[in-house]
């Protein structure tokens, strides 16, 4: 049997039909090679970002001379920013696959950077890592929502529900690398002046140079999506370079995207707010730096977890806000205890666990804003699609370069006060998308 023979999915279809569709297309040649390539494409972020994920978390407690870490992650998320710009333009002329491999490039020089931690060492590679960010992530978001798009239609089944399901294996393997490298981070930093000795911070950081080596290589084994299957709007034969760059801003012009804004940006301080703020000010004080890792790995299992099953339950518009209302809510409650105060006795059992279940539930949120804001941004902008993920980037890392540059001049209390604020206007924004806005909309009602 052949996608092309597959009876059509209606309302009236039982959850048995569409098991047995869904058994059939996950047979077929087409759907194993997008489903190839997803795995491929997760497989390639874990090892990239397992490495980069605990070393970012490490900024602030292991490069505090000078406050060198928090400044150089500050510095990165500005170049991240200002480069989100341009990456709509370069992700067209070299293709997705192509972006993929020339991203992973930066995040290995910021590694080997952090082998000599010092100014001019980590200064050029965080601004040269800002450039390929950029580049990475918007070309994954492209990338995944083609893939996922090309598999619905080529197999039959729901856009919504591929976008929802592809997304969540992608994000929750992201979000693993957060429990994968920080446990590294916690065997080789097992005791405080390890953490600041050569040899510990040597042996960890080479190893995740071995890893970024790795997830580089399986990115060359990622297949080529083809355009006219992903809706992309302007093709690089077609438009300049000013052309492809004005592009960047048309999403702007949608009073969805006006909308999203603030849950865009506030996905960015909710990021940068647990690396920089909760590992100084809450686990630090409490259980050490070398309980970092531990907080972290926490955190980062929670996060994949709550990214696959958000991923599976992901639907379509309504699904999607209902899912991000649960995220809000976890995070909110987290907020809210912080507030109230954020020292706590890490020797005792009763603090260790509100320390450990914050880290959780703070992981759980920010899955759920991961897999559902991608594909929220997948169902919403099917035609501007790298401009719509570039748009997520200048949002989401110019908020990030905020926190690590606004965070040694404020109280941790009025950081919590500015997140609060961002994720009450967020629920507003979402809401008249999903109620108002939404229901105009017949692919993503």
């Amino acid at each position: 049997m052949t996608p092309d023979s597959l009876p059509l999915l209606t309302d009236s279809s039982t959850s048995a039909d569409v098991a047995e569709l869904q058994r059939l297309n996950f047979h077929s040649k087409t759907s194993s090679r997008h489903l190839r390539d997803l795995h491929v494409l997760s497989f390639t972020f874990l090892f990239v970002f397992l490495a980069y994920s605990a070393a970012q978390n490490l900024q602030s407690s292991l490069h505090s001379d000078g406050n060198l870490g928090t400044t150089s992650l500050g510095i990165l998320y500005t170049s991240f920013t200002v480069c989100s710009f341009i990456a709509t333009p370069i992700v067209r002329r070299f293709g997705t696959k192509n972006s993929l491999v020339l991203g992973t490039s930066g995040y290995w020089l910021f590694i080997a950077a952090n082998l000599y931690p010092l100014w001019y060492t980590m200064v050029p590679a965080s601004l040269y890592l800002g450039f390929t960010a950029s580049i990475i992530w918007v070309a994954e978001g492209t990338y995944l929502t083609s893939a996922a798009r090309s598999h619905a239609t080529e197999c039959n089944l729901p856009e919504g529900t591929v976008l929802g399901n592809f997304n969540g294996e992608f994000w929750g393997a992201f979000a693993s690398t957060q429990v994968i490298g920080n446990l590294l981070s916690l065997l080789l930093l097992k005791n405080g002046s390890e953490a600041t000795s050569n040899s510990g911070t040597t042996l960890l950081f080479a190893v995740f140079l071995g890893s970024m080596t790795l997830g580089t290589i399986l990115a060359f084994f990622l297949s080529k999506q083809s355009r006219s299957k992903a809706g992309l709007g302007i093709h690089s034969s077609q438009a300049s370079f000013g052309n492809l760059l004005r592009a960047t801003f048309v999403p702007l012009l949608d009073k969805r995207m006006l909308l999203l804004i603030p849950l865009l940006a506030y996905s960015g301080l909710e990021q940068a707010f647990v690396w920089a703020e909760f590992t100084k000010f809450v686990v630090k004080p409490a259980i050490g730096v070398a309980g970092v890792g531990g907080a972290m790995a926490i955190f980062g299992a929670a996060d994949a977890i709550f990214s696959l099953v958000a991923g599976r339950l992901t639907t379509g518009l309504l699904s999607i806000s209902i899912i991000t209302n649960i995220g809000i809510l976890l995070q909110a409650i987290v907020l809210f205890r912080l507030w109230l105060g954020h020292s706590f006795n890490g020797s005792s059992q009763v603090g260790l666990i509100y320390i450990l279940g914050m880290a959780a539930a703070w992981g759980a949120g920010d899955g759920i804003f991961n897999t559902q804001i991608n594909a929220l941004l997948g169902i919403l902008f099917p035609h501007d699609t790298e401009a719509s993920f570039s748009q997520l980037k200048i949002w989401q890392s110019g908020a990030i370069a905020v926190v690590f540059f606004v965070s040694p001049h404020i109280t941790f209390t009025t950081m919590v006060t500015v997140l609060a604020v961002t994720l009450v206007v967020s629920l507003v924004g979402l809401g008249i998308i999903t109620f108002y806005i939404g229901k105009a909309i017949p692919q993503i009602s």
